[in-house]
């Protein structure tokens, strides 16, 4: 099948998911739910990023800190009686534990806030009725590696594991030399391994288990901080969920493998193939891919070329289920402790944000246009279209959302506070150039016209579209769905079985693209009811049934 009738016939199924989705509130009409899934919304539109703004002051506060990731979590997770992820299987967190983060001040930005995961944790085992034991929160290059010997990421994190009930293990490299299967964790073996499809520099690559595990569902949680290869937000981050020696990947490949016979999982072929790549991307105006090197040494056009193709192998092996990145705050400088503040020490800010989403990197390029970057700038996302993994470049051809009181609210980027988050990725300090150390990279970026798969798959349909609301029969609250295939004064009104109008959920200007709105039928009696549709041009009404 061509690409463009393959991405047709995928939003074509997209569209009918919203008709039955897989997910309900618990009410009386409902046996016993065996599943949990994503916010219907979030989870019918994997071509979105949603952006959730909190409200914490002090970056020290550690109640408030939890209560977003708790409140989020009760927002986004919900029971469902159709197939999704199971109620008594594993949730496999992997949070940015980078080396040299802590729970001090200085160092708290380096990582994942601890606070908000542990909020995340007890807010999907409140919300979904899951033991702190299905959590595992994982790393792969900390305890036992000589590349982290003092393991004080994991400070911060010992107690919210023993508060949660969470199961906290990162890889001590030394049991990773041989090929071993994923057997029972307390035994002592924990690798899964995945074939990596069209592997440019990996064939093969084992994970911490269990992530990547059949069955898990596989959650991002990164942090939104400035580093050498950009933003290092979620997929970096999952380069996190390899174990040694795969995790290294700013290192060349001879030394990464050295002495391992893990080598074997090393596609042969991957020097010519790296080079050609990167020949191709920087006569193909890829910026900064220009900049001297060699592909072993990351800090370069080439070693950048090298970098990425690791990247996305291990996004080709792996199907992670959901991508955060907590940036309650932001850090300046090179993702660690230096940078442009005072006495050359990296500086964090109070972003108030957290972006989420389906796919890493939508949830990336976003994640960089809020750090005041422009994402057509970096080479990882070009590289990303052209293995098939993102299906979008330009910013402006995401759909983007505001998540407002646990619904989302349609944004253009115009209306959203932007940052300026600092790295030294690929300095210009050569060819006569003399930027910065640490530098924002919003140099304009030609995008050329729309892509070619965004009038079939993009945020504007192609026409007014009203779904049947969702859950339906519900009790007591349910979701409607509605799309403008351009802006334009809507209203959408619920009238119950006499005729009469109850409630006007929304009434206004909308811009193109798809909206929800909710109705909370409160004390409201069993029954039909209808819900009605009005923008110019089109009119449409649907039935629903609260059922007590």
């Amino acid at each position: 099948m061509e690409r463009r009738e393959f991405l047709k016939s995928a939003g074509v199924v997209g569209a009918a998911s919203l008709l039955q989705p897989a997910w309900a509130w618990p009410g009386a009409y409902q046996d016993a739910p065996r599943y949990f899934g994503l916010h219907p919304f979030v989870a019918a539109h994997p071509e979105a990023v949603f952006i959730k703004r909190t409200q914490v002051v002090e970056k020290t506060d550690s109640a408030a800190k939890k209560q977003e990731g708790l409140g989020l979590a009760r927002e986004l997770f919900t029971v469902q009686d159709t197939p999704g992820f199971s109620l008594t299987g594993k949730v496999a967190i992997k949070p940015n534990l980078t080396c040299g983060g802590d729970t001090t001040p200085e160092l708290m930005g380096i990582i994942t806030d601890a606070d908000f995961v542990e909020g995340i944790i007890e807010g999907m085992k409140e919300k979904l009725g899951l033991q702190g034991a299905q959590f595992y929160l994982r790393e792969g290059n900390l305890l036992g590696d000589a590349y982290c010997p003092d393991s004080s990421s994991m400070n911060g994190y010992k107690p919210v594991a023993k508060r949660t009930g969470a199961q906290l293990t990162s890889f001590d490299s030394g049991r990773l030399l041989s090929r071993a299967t994923l057997t029972n964790l307390e035994e002592g073996s924990e690798v899964i391994w995945r074939e990596v499809p069209g592997g440019v520099v990996y064939q093969r690559v084992g994970y911490v288990a269990p992530i990547n595990e059949e069955g898990a569902f596989n959650f991002n949680i990164a942090k939104f901080k400035a580093h050498g290869m950009g933003m290092t937000l979620t997929a970096k981050n999952w380069q996190g969920t390899n174990v040694h020696p795969y995790v290294h990947y700013c290192s060349a490949v001879k030394q990464q493998f050295e002495d391992s016979p893990a080598v074997s999982d090393v596609n042969p072929a991957y020097r010519a193939q790296i080079q050609a790549l990167y020949d191709r991307h920087r006569s193909g105006g890829v910026p900064r891919w220009d900049r001297p090197g060699s592909i072993d040494n990351w800090n370069s056009g080439a070693g950048m070329e090298m970098w990425t193709q690791k990247t996305l192998d291990n996004h080709a092996a792996s199907r992670p289920t959901f991508h955060m990145v907590e940036g309650i705050y932001g850090r300046n400088g090179n993702g660690f402790e230096k940078g442009p503040g005072p006495g050359g020490k990296a500086e964090d800010f109070m972003t108030n944000l957290v972006i989420f989403g389906q796919n890493s990197f939508k949830v990336d390029i976003i994640g960089h246009w809020l750090a005041g970057h422009e994402p057509g700038n970096f080479g990882l996302f070009h590289s990303a279209m052209d293995r098939g993994l993102n299906d979008r470049l330009n910013p402006r051809e995401i759909p983007v959302y505001t998540w407002e009181e646990g619904q989302p609210v349609s944004r253009t980027l115009d209306e959203l506070e932007r940052y300026s988050l600092v790295t030294y990725y690929l300095q210009q300090d050569y060819g006569g150039e003399k930027e910065p150390l640490y530098h924002l990279l919003d140099q304009p970026f030609d995008y050329g016209p729309p892509t070619a798969v965004l009038e079939e798959v993009g945020s504007a349909p192609q026409s007014f579209v009203l779904t049947q609301n969702y859950p339906n029969p519900f009790n007591p609250a349910t979701l409607i769905e509605y799309r403008l295939p351009r802006d334009g004064r809507m209203r959408l009104e619920v009238f119950n079985d006499s005729g009469q109008r109850v409630e006007v959920l929304a009434d206004g200007w909308r811009q193109a693209g798809a909206h929800v709105a909710a109705w909370d039928a409160g004390s409201r009696a069993s029954g039909v009811y209808f819900y009605r549709f009005w923008t110019e041009g089109f009119a449409q009404t649907r039935k629903m049934l609260l059922i007590r």
